[in-house]
């Protein structure tokens, strides 16, 4: 069935595609559940991808928005799931906000004592920046990308009752996408993208295409997440034992690739996979090593079982 119940009685959208070891997929901010299935296909036959859509996207986007932050809400409905598929000794793959979703289960849920192995994709241990760690969100840029969260959150507690950007008056719809048109910005390394961004902007029947969440309330629950995840699972993820993978783009801005390998090498039994030419979107910058890559760590696990 593709929805299953979660303890407050929303149903959660959940992908099942393929055949044989169950996989569970943890899908970054902002993607859909289908998205992943260029890069899983020609695995279809060995394995079962279990591949939920987080609330407020895909097949999820009705759910009910809970009290709890996003990331303790995601990993509720994730420990509901594995104990409704019953799941044990099984493979995980996380990347970016999915792979937050799993450290917190390390952390918190014993997770990481059920695992077969891990595939961590291009994340932070630790989101915020302080003297301990530099290598949080856009690192650097740490102070200056929640300046813009903050206006962004301004602005959406100002129009709380609008459910979607046609809801604005034009001026604010204008602003607000212009806010997240400066998030992307300061993301990008590629100027194309921002060019095409500020096109759309002066579009008004494109520019809801512009933000990531349709639904402004769910917008400003993800917002305000960023603002407040105060979370640091540096302990949680280098006490992980089974086979893991990471994941790093080398040109990363929103997570530096520096922070990224000291965790990977915090990790005992853990080996690195550098996307040269990507940022935060290896799937997007380098599709075709991506899903070889992926290949490449599905066909470890069977041969180390094999051994």
């Amino acid at each position: 069935m593709p929805f299953y119940t979660m303890p407050d009685q929303e149903k959660l959208f959940v992908r099942r595609v393929g055949e044989g070891e169950p996989v569970l997929v943890l899908s970054g901010l902002g993607m859909q559940s289908w998205q992943w299935l260029p890069f899983l296909f020609t695995n279809r036959k060995q394995y079962e991808f279990i591949i939920p859509d987080w609330r407020g996207f895909g097949g999820s986007k009705h759910c009910a928005i809970p009290e709890t932050d996003a990331i303790s809400s995601h990993w509720n409905d994730i420990a509901h799931l594995i104990k409704q598929l019953k799941l044990d000794q099984f493979i995980l793959m996380g990347y970016s906000m999915g792979a937050t979703t799993a450290m917190h289960g390390m952390k918190h849920g014993g997770l990481a004592e059920k695992l077969k192995a891990y595939l961590h994709i291009d994340q932070t241990p630790k989101i915020s920046v302080d003297d301990s760690w530099h290598y949080g969100l856009f690192g650097e840029k740490h102070a200056q990308f929640k300046n813009l969260l903050l206006d962004i959150q301004t602005l959406l507690l100002n129009y709380k009752h609008a459910q979607k950007l046609e809801d604005l008056p034009s001026d604010i719809r204008y602003k607000l996408v212009s806010l997240w048109g400066a998030f992307i910005e300061l993301q990008s390394s590629n100027t194309y993208s921002p060019k095409i961004f500020r096109l759309a902007l002066n579009r008004p029947f494109l520019q809801k295409y512009l933000l990531p969440i349709q639904r402004l309330d769910y917008l400003l629950w993800y917002v305000e997440n960023y603002l407040n995840h105060n979370e640091d699972y540096r302990e949680a993820i280098g006490q992980v034992n089974c086979p893991t993978t990471f994941f790093i783009g080398r040109e990363s801005s929103l997570y530096p690739e520096t922070g990224q390998t000291l965790i990977a090498k915090s990790v005992a039994n853990a080996k690195t996979v550098y996307f040269e030419r990507s940022g935060h979107t290896p799937l997007i910058t380098e599709p075709r090593k991506f899903s070889q890559e992926i290949g490449y760590f599905l066909t470890a696990q069977s041969i180390s079982a094999v051994l």
